[in-house]
């Protein structure tokens, strides 16, 4: 008899369930990983379940270890944070972090997954890879000493990139969103927030992370002559009309794209994706990190929680979803 593990699938836009699939044996380069969290990036994840990846985008939005094809059936996720049971005696019995779907168990190559440091809970580490996107924004806004920075949108990545630039001497950071109770994680960041009618303008650089038309042309709105908006957010198969008249010209304002897929050109000759994925890690340390994870759910709920997700029923910014852990682990 092989070896089963439980997976969940999209089945149709809309609709999830849980399935039972085969394990093969791990090879020499390869290890064997039981889950313990997984997290939900809760912007991509809803617009996967909901079938909103434009046709045009099937190849970018592909997850490393995808199964199926957009819109559905597929097996979509990319924030696993498992325990090695099987592989070389150097991984045996680490805890490691792995761009995976949610899943009880899997195999990958070795050099799929990344030791989680001491230092770091394995709870927390299912933030690496959105701590990643961040670091990567940071490196092509490159951020100066007393600069005044605003992120709007307070979602996941948005409050990661918060927390990072608010480490630079100097920074003056303001988190602003829709939702007044962000202003909460916002203080566990140690940030300032506001709601975007009462959001600080003249500033030197905003990162935008909402997702939204409206959110974006805030951004331009609050920039100081010659700033810069760096955009993180993906819209999907939605169109955003800017107003590229009024100060953005005579202001000599900018936009610049950021993504995570590629490293940005600024640190490309000095880091990998590995390193920069370690980097990120290595940065979880930080407790204040935790006010990111507020929502939490066992894997079997998950068919349940998606939809609710989707639906904006469950505000919670990282829903964690829960395998077989101790009860002394939960943060």
């Amino acid at each position: 008899m092989g070896r089963t593990a439980r997976a969940f699938w999209v089945r149709s836009p809309g609709e999830g369930e849980i399935r039972e699939v085969d394990l093969p044996d791990p090879g020499p380069d390869q290890v064997l990983v039981r889950s313990l969290y997984s997290g939900i990036s809760r912007g991509t994840e809803t617009l996967v379940f909901g079938g909103g990846v434009p046709p045009n985008q099937y190849g970018v939005m592909r997850a490393p270890f995808q199964e199926g094809d957009f819109p559905g059936p597929l097996k979509y996720g990319y924030l696993n944070v498992g325990v090695v049971e099987e592989g070389p005696d150097a991984l045996r019995g680490r805890t490691v972090f792995t761009l995976y779907p949610h899943q009880t168990r899997f195999v990958v190559p070795v050099s799929a997954v990344a030791p989680v440091p001491e230092g770091v809970p394995p709870h927390r580490a299912v933030l690496a890879g959105t701590v990643e996107t961040a670091v990567n924004a940071l490196w092509d806004a490159a951020p100066l000493v007393g600069d005044r920075v605003t992120v709007v949108g307070a979602g996941m990545v948005g409050c990661c990139v918060a927390r990072l630039v608010s480490r630079v001497p100097g920074t003056r950071v303001q988190l602003v969103d829709v939702d007044p109770d962000r202003a909460e994680v916002a203080g566990r960041l140690g940030v300032e927030f506001a709601l975007p009618q009462d959001a600080a303008g003249d500033r030197d650089l905003v990162f935008h992370t909402s997702a939204s038309e409206a959110g974006l042309v805030r951004s331009l709105e609050l920039l100081h002559p010659e700033g810069e908006v760096v955009e993180l957010s993906w819209y999907g198969d939605r169109r955003v009309i800017l107003p590229l008249g009024e100060d953005f010209h005579s202001h000599r304002l900018a936009v610049r794209a950021s993504q995570v897929g590629m490293i940005s050109p600024a640190r490309r000759s000095r880091y990998d994706h590995a390193e920069r994925l370690a980097l990120a890690l290595g940065l979880l340390t930080d407790p204040a990190f935790d006010a990111l994870l507020s929502g939490e759910s066992g894997f079997e709920d998950l068919p349940r929680i998606l939809p609710a997700l989707a639906r904006g029923d469950l505000p919670a910014l990282c829903h964690r979803v829960v395998y077989d852990v101790p009860r002394h682990d939960h943060a």
